[in-house]
């Protein structure tokens, strides 16, 4: 009987500041346990508690340990990054050795011209900063002048933002893709991504056109296995534009959340006939409210997933594995900065035919993942991680 399991990553959602957290100027960041301080003392997730989340970030719980219906644990990054495609890349086989590169201070002068030379137009901005916050102060100007707004942050990435209608969306994802070519070797950023925007006269909103143009993962993934062994890889939200669609056998890219959460539902109410994974991104935790720093909306989207769960539950088969975790951590009550948080992220099994109150402990790295997948669908061991199928499986 073919076998699936149900990948779900709550974009940004940690549980901790790993040890090193230091080096990446993130001391006492802890997205989760912080939201619970802070969103109120009616604030709950009780089907996560349910399946061990309590157990992971040290909340009080009234269940006993007989009522718990998961295995849980938290994993860190074995990666020297925060960033989205390293956590990703993680979780499916792939550790860096070294950190995309980061611009602090902007792009390079020799790199921005070779790009304004291959499209043909100045940029303006080449700074790291929110986006939100440059589309206020550039805007106009792209606007008035027709050059595209260049900017980075504390992660890898080079974001190219424009006005879908006085731009155009085609031309922006054209040259993101000029972009992407462009940037290789010492300058291989993680991610180029488009930020589309509507808007005038200084009232301007990004869109949900949002593309990133990832690297293509160098190394095989769990991802390459399946698909390879006749299986199905279905990527739900931006999962394929982080894995560049390679082990990718169909995509779906749902807008938000809510979307994602019945993109995923529906996905798992088909019977392919064939070893499955489902792999889902819930991106609004990170895009809308970590980066933001919006406590009130990030618990909030917590507790959607949260009510999400039952239905999500009693529509998995007996065989059935649900992983749920994280890439990294975006504390919203972190004031340091307004970027990623390194941290520790969740790790909760759930199936119905499996072992319930599980303590699966700290795991050093998010590639445990893709060696589980790798054990269930009966292939080839991955090159990293430890499997904890059998701490699982009764």
């Amino acid at each position: 009987m073919p076998k699936r399991i149900i990948l779900i990553v709550l974009d940004s959602v940690g549980a901790g500041a790993l040890e090193d957290a230091y080096k990446y100027n993130d001391e006492g960041a802890d997205t989760l346990r912080h939201i619970f301080q802070n969103a109120g003392a009616d604030f709950c997730l009780p089907e996560l508690e349910k399946l061990g989340l309590y157990k992971i970030i040290g909340v009080k719980s009234a269940l006993q340990d007989k009522d718990l219906q998961g295995a849980f644990g938290k994993m860190a990054t074995k990666s020297p990054a925060k960033d989205t495609t390293a956590g990703h890349w993680e979780m499916t086989g792939i550790i860096l050795d070294k950190p995309f590169p980061v611009y602090p201070a902007g792009f390079p002068k020799s790199l921005i011209n070779e790009f304004e030379t291959k499209i043909g137009s100045k940029i303006i901005g080449n700074k790291a900063a929110s986006g939100t916050e440059i589309i206020k102060e550039l805007a106009d100007e792209h606007i008035k002048t027709g050059y595209p707004i260049v900017y980075t942050s504390a992660d890898s990435v080079f974001q190219i933002a424009a006005h879908e209608e006085h731009y155009g969306l085609n031309k922006l994802y054209e040259i993101c893709k000029t972009a992407r070519e462009m940037l290789r070797g010492e300058n291989a950023v993680g991610r180029v991504i488009a930020r589309p925007f509507t808007g005038e006269n200084g009232n301007f909103t990004r869109t949900a056109n949002r593309k990133d143009y990832s690297l293509t993962p160098f190394e095989e993934t769990v991802l390459d296995k399946i698909k390879e062994s006749g299986g199905e890889v279905i990527a739900v939200g931006k999962i394929e534009d982080i894995f560049n669609s390679k082990g990718i056998t169909r995509s779906l890219h749902p807008q938000g959340n809510i979307a994602g959460m019945r993109s995923c539902l529906e996905e798992i109410k088909k019977l392919s006939g064939k070893n499955s994974l489902i792999f889902t991104n819930l991106v609004d935790f990170d895009m809308l409210w970590g980066h933001r720093r919006d406590v009130a909306s990030y618990a909030k989207a917590l507790k959607d997933f949260d009510d999400f769960l039952p239905e999500l539950k009693s529509s998995l088969n007996d065989e059935d594995i649900l992983i749920i975790t994280a890439d990294h951590g975006c504390d919203p009550t972190y004031n340091v900065h307004t970027d990623h948080t390194r941290e520790y992220v969740p790790l909760i099994v759930y199936g119905k035919n499996l072992k319930k109150n599980v303590n699966l402990g700290v795991r050093e790295s998010l590639s445990d993942i893709g060696q589980t997948i790798a054990g269930y669908f009966s292939l080839d061991k991955m090159k990293n991680g430890e499997s904890f199928l059998k701490q699982i499986e009764k």
